[in-house]
């Protein structure tokens, strides 16, 4: 039995691995939260990354939820010799899978391009320094799996070659209409989602925001979802001097049962953004917002769990007739098969 594993981080990342994984039933499937090594690891190990996927809740929600659900966990795939290897994230690719074949799914949204991004091009410095604006860049992984034509394009624009990615979706936004069906007791309101830029070094000006939020909403009824990686406390603190009397806020929450219940969604930068397009909500976002609908994700019914796991299927099918190093032959026939499958299930 082939064994696979695959990388967890936030909550988004880790119900995506696995719910690919339930689709590969006849794999040998095993789990493990983020992790790295090297100098990263040492960090990690002495709490220093605890506001990263690679520490503090991130980690303690992902072992959590591994555990509840009865999943094999080998930490830092330490355990095993892997025929596949899954990830939401290549900025950083630990040394034990380098050589393995590797599947490498998109999270969601990416951070806009900063001034990080030159220092990472022009003086090499790790790419994990300019956050998620340079997912995909690692070309460590065999297929990328996207989550729209838009973001095919968008990602052969910086640089990632063609005939690696492949257009599949991504799970937990490839069909928002099943949030419609939820037990939120509120409706009718004005839903504020907010991001954890401060948590990640990022300049916010937060009464700013809340300012043009409440004016936004006009007078309409405010709840705001706190980000889980914020400040719960400071956060609140914040919202309640400059909201109106009678605004709630939620640090947990079904945040897209919530986006289904609302009439107007006011982002900064979350990827929650497209389940508020494609409900056809009201939508307002730092990005601009005739890109994010270009760039949204499939909606194919949640079927995106599959084609991810048909193409790990294909890639470990022809891992008898070609070689690690002749990867270039081996993508090409994996997207060849990708592509005659679908047309076969269009004309079926």
């Amino acid at each position: 039995m082939k064994k696979v594993l695959y990388i967890c981080g936030s909550h988004n990342q880790t119900t995506m691995m696995h719910s690919i994984s339930q689709e590969l039933p006849d794999f040998d499937n095993y789990f493990t939260p983020f992790y790295a090594d090297g100098f990263i690891n040492l960090l990690q190990k002495n709490r220093v990354l605890d506001f990263t996927i690679l520490g503090g809740q991130f980690r303690k929600n992902a072992e959590n939820y591994l555990k509840q659900h009865n999943l094999k966990i080998d930490y830092e795939g330490s355990l095993n010799d892997y025929d596949l290897v899954f990830t939401c994230s290549d900025l950083i690719v630990p040394k034990n899978i380098r050589n393995k074949r590797l599947i490498l799914v998109q999270e969601g949204m990416t951070d806009p391009p900063g001034i990080l991004n030159n220092l990472v091009k022009y003086f090499k410095f790790p790419r994990w320094i300019a956050g998620t604006s340079t997912n995909g860049q690692s070309d460590a992984y065999d297929i990328f799996c996207v989550a729209s034509e838009g973001y095919k394009d968008f990602f052969i624009k910086n640089g990632i070659e063609p005939r690696k990615i492949k257009v599949t979706g991504i799970p937990n936004y490839d069909n928002a209409i099943q949030y419609a069906n939820n037990n939120f007791p509120y409706k009718n309101f004005v839903l504020v989602a907010t991001s954890d830029l401060r948590e990640t070094f990022k300049f916010e000006n937060r009464k700013k925001f809340i300012r043009q939020a409440v004016e936004i909403a006009n007078g309409r009824q405010m709840i705001f979802k706190l980000h889980p990686n914020e400040r719960f406390k400071r956060a609140e603190k914040e919202i309640m001097k400059i909201a109106p009397k009678g605004t709630l806020v939620f640090p947990d929450g079904n945040i897209h049962e919530m986006i289904a219940n609302c009439d107007t969604l006011i982002t900064q930068q979350s990827t929650v953004v497209y389940t508020g397009i494609a409900l056809e909500k009201e939508v307002y976002s730092y990005f601009d917002l005739e890109s994010l609908k270009r760039l949204a994700p499939l909606q194919n019914n949640g079927t995106s769990k599959i084609n991810i796991a048909n193409v790990a299927r294909d890639l470990i099918r022809y891992e008898k007739h070609y070689s690690i190093p002749n990867k270039n032959k081996l993508v090409k026939q994996i997207q060849e098969n990708y592509y005659i499958r679908r047309i076969i299930e269009k004309l079926a």
